[in-house]
């Protein structure tokens, strides 16, 4: 599976569309994944929050450098744990 985003839509509140390389694609509200804290926390603006972009990693960011990874962005929408994607990996909510 190749995790890197392609392109990256928000869909208001804190829910976003997202379709990788893979050609897998769907929705992720990040309010069930984050607290919004530290460097995430000016995504609590829904303006703000709708600046997101796709980074030449093939992560998602926002213009205060606030970034998701690709493998955890996957983990999200697909719902698959982040060990299945990332043999390894542990899971961890975004504070």
């Amino acid at each position: 599976m190749d995790t890197a985003a392609v392109e990256v839509r928000p869909l208001g509140g804190h829910r976003l569309h997202v379709r990788f390389a893979d050609a897998t694609e769907g929705e992720v509200d990040l309010s069930r994944h984050m607290d919004f804290n530290g460097v995430f926390e000016p995504l609590r603006d829904p303006m703000f929050f709708q600046q997101v972009r796709v980074d030449e990693f093939g992560g998602i960011y926002w213009p205060n450098e606030a970034d998701i990874c690709p493998d955890v962005l996957y983990s999200y929408v697909t719902g698959l744990p982040i060990e299945q994607i990332v043999p390894g990996a542990k899971s961890e909510r975004v504070r």
